[in-house]
């Protein structure tokens, strides 16, 4: 087993920290603070890469592998928590367009996509279905031509300035099979959206988006009809991986620096981190966030391998955010007052962190799976 990155992904490795560190963390708390980020800076994100990683070379991408991938969402996080959204975001979309969308939509969307020209959500969750997705009650309607949609998405990513939106709605009444996806441009007659003042993830203008009659072309479905939830599964399980490395580089910055803090900050005449009290909670952190980053990038390089990788993708979704998130509280607890303060990125990374705990799927769901992979399909409450 090789557990070493190429030289190519040292190299990248090294490029998005040093971007993280100059260019992200300086900003970090202004998305945070009601400041909405301009869309220069969304295209210099996709110029470094970040859009543009599963988008075929024809289209201006690069066609990364999943490794590299995770690589580059972990760095980025530890800039800014935020950014890796966009990263999420683009594998999803980059990979159901170009595996199923009409030749017409990838041209278009693809090539805006991957220069940051185009901001794509990714729409399956509504007010009364988000574990349950197959529940969802959106309606597609086939009028000639076209599909006339109506219905509710709740807490979609991006949803304050998303340019298209992938939205998954019932094309007939046959359950997880009655379910179509389609490229819905938002500024299309018939769209509203509401974002929310979140607890975290403020950059991403998280929200609802409401579709009043909205009509597109038939070409503008994704694939064959009743195969969207389908494709909806095969994005979460190497998203899940994603969402897990992005985690952990927010969690191991968060550790980096309460390191240097302890080891700089005296008490009863000793540096804090003398005391095994505090190092040995950093030490534990550290080992758990190391257990998550191991798992995550096995579980990409299964990907990568065209293996199945659905119990792995699971395991990190549920234990990474968990153990980022219990990391960043440790480690604003011993930066003493200062790391409740707003002042500190601490209590802003814990904030973030938090959201994807029930984002692509609750830590119920996750254990769920792996119970499901393990014991067979025929052994779990729900399928």
């Amino acid at each position: 087993m090789d557990f070493t990155f190429s030289e190519e992904q040292a190299l990248l490795k090294n490029t998005i920290e040093q971007y993280a560190k100059e260019k992200l963390a300086p900003n970090y708390h202004r998305w945070d603070r009601g400041e909405t980020i301009p869309r220069e800076l969304i295209k210099d994100a996709a110029r470094l890469g970040m859009f543009g990683l599963r988008v075929p070379e024809r289209f201006g991408g690069v066609m990364a592998n999943y490794v590299t991938c995770g690589l580059m969402a972990e760095e980025v996080s530890k800039g800014d928590f935020n950014y890796s959204l966009y990263i999420q975001l683009g594998l999803i979309a980059s990979e159901l367009l170009s595996d199923f969308a009409h030749p017409d939509i990838q041209a278009e969307w693809l090539t805006r996509h991957a220069t940051g020209d185009a901001v794509i959500a990714f729409g399956l969750t509504e007010p009364g279905a988000g574990s349950d997705a197959a529940n969802i009650i959106t309606k597609a309607e086939r009028l000639g031509d076209d599909f006339v949609i109506k219905g509710e998405k709740a807490s979609i990513t991006f949803a304050g300035y998303a340019d298209a939106c992938i939205v998954f709605a019932r094309t007939s009444e046959n359950g997880a099979r009655g379910i179509s996806a389609f490229l819905v441009p938002l500024d299309a007659p018939g769209v509203t959206r509401q974002p929310y003042f979140a607890t975290g993830e403020r950059l991403t203008q998280r929200g609802s988006l409401f579709f009043d009659g909205v009509r597109v072309p038939s070409r503008n479905m994704i694939g064959q009809e009743g195969q969207g939830f389908y494709q909806a599964m095969i994005a979460f399980d190497f998203n899940r991986a994603i969402i897990a490395l992005a985690c952990v580089g927010a969690a191991q910055q968060s550790l980096d620096e309460t390191i240097e803090y302890t080891k700089g900050r005296e008490v009863f005449g000793k540096p804090l981190a003398t005391f095994e009290g505090v190092a040995f909670q950093v030490a534990e952190h550290l080992t758990m966030l190391e257990a998550v980053r191991v798992l995550s990038y096995k579980c990409l390089w299964l990907k990568d391998q065209g293996k199945n990788h659905t119990s792995e993708a699971a395991m990190v979704k549920w234990l990474g955010p968990k153990a980022s998130a219990e990391a960043i509280h440790a480690c604003m607890i011993l930066h003493g007052h200062y790391g409740y303060s707003m002042d500190s990125p601490l209590e802003q990374r814990w904030r973030d962190v938090v959201g994807l705990e029930i984002g692509d799927g609750t830590p119920e769901i996750m254990k769920g799976i792996v119970a499901r992979e393990a014991f067979g399909r025929e052994y779990t409450s729900y399928r």
